[in-house]
């Protein structure tokens, strides 16, 4: 079981958790997501780590509360459980000198881009930010994003913050003021294939992270299939990043849709019944309070 040690609501259904995971808060890299479930009959979800602090033995999630599980994590605060949380899992950014890089967040994507923009600037990079939601209130890690890279724009739907219009505006304004070497894009799916459809008639190398459905993390289950330069690969193994430019977004998105209905009518009976989960959680927390040598701890 591990500890959450703080919470922290960024914006409207999006939190941030410090949890006490030391062995991940030592290994993990940019780029790489852990497995997380809640209680024993729980469903499994991945959730990128946002960052870590290995002294303290912690890694930082960013939940945006959209499904049951995710609603269910995000009414949690310090002090109580999370089950399960395995990692780290996935391949980590690859972190070299490439020149002037240029990385898009869309919404909670800004959890993801995070560590790998500040592991991009350490390696020497020239980081360029760009950030979007639909209106302020979804707006989140500004401030952490603008220490991370040389300069930050901002987009928003409504204009309500930054300029009106979409992500893709501004890297298209990049793209004609200066060369770019490389973009890192991670965000809701068609706003990654609008970066791949910007950048493909420049030839500019461009990286997606796929936010596909997972349950094991290992490749054992093929939820997470994809079709990457026209073959199957499996995001939590393959990926999670991946060249934008080889990427089917059109299978990426139908396969996200699969279960709609199914995700609808869970969290339509926790909206209803909400406790049922709830008293799973309390147990948890009842017995790691009880034996406190199962609670995550370094070694």
């Amino acid at each position: 079981m591990f500890e959450i040690k703080e919470t922290v609501w960024l914006a409207d259904n999006v939190k941030r958790f410090e949890v006490q995971a030391p062995r991940i808060a030592r290994r993990q890299k940019a780029g790489q997501f852990v497995i997380v479930r809640v209680h024993e009959h729980g469903e499994r979800i991945p959730l990128t780590i946002a960052g870590s602090d290995p002294d303290r033995g912690t890694i930082t999630l960013i939940v945006q509360g959209i499904g049951k599980t995710t609603r269910l994590l995000n009414s949690l605060e310090a002090g109580q459980f999370i089950l399960d949380v395995v990692g780290p899992l996935g391949n980590a950014s690859e972190i070299r000198s490439y020149g002037t890089v240029v990385v898009v967040a869309g919404g909670v994507g800004a959890a993801i881009v995070l560590p790998t923009a500040r592991a991009l600037s350490e390696a020497g990079n020239r980081v360029l930010g760009i950030l979007g939601a639909r209106n302020r209130g979804l707006v989140i890690l500004e401030q952490e994003l603008r220490s991370a890279v040389a300069e930050l724009w901002i987009t928003t739907d409504d204009g309500s913050c930054g300029q009106q219009g979409l992500v893709t505006d501004q890297l298209q304004q990049l793209i004609a003021e200066q060369p770019i070497d490389m973009v890192l894009a991670v965000g809701p799916i068609p706003m990654m294939r609008g970066v791949a459809d910007v950048t493909r008639p420049h030839g500019i190398p461009t990286i997606v992270s796929l936010n596909s459905i997972m349950v094991d993390g290992t490749g054992m289950c093929g939820g997470c299939r994809v079709i990457v330069g026209g073959e199957s690969r499996f995001a939590c193994v393959d990926g999670p990043e991946f060249n934008a430019h080889d990427v089917d977004f059109d299978v990426l998105a139908q396969r996200n849709a699969m279960y709609r209905s199914s995700e609808q009518d869970a969290l339509k009976q926790f909206e209803d019944n909400p406790q049922k989960d709830l008293c799973e959680v309390d147990h948890v927390c009842r017995l790691a309070k009880a034996h406190p040598e199962l609670v995550a701890r370094p070694e």
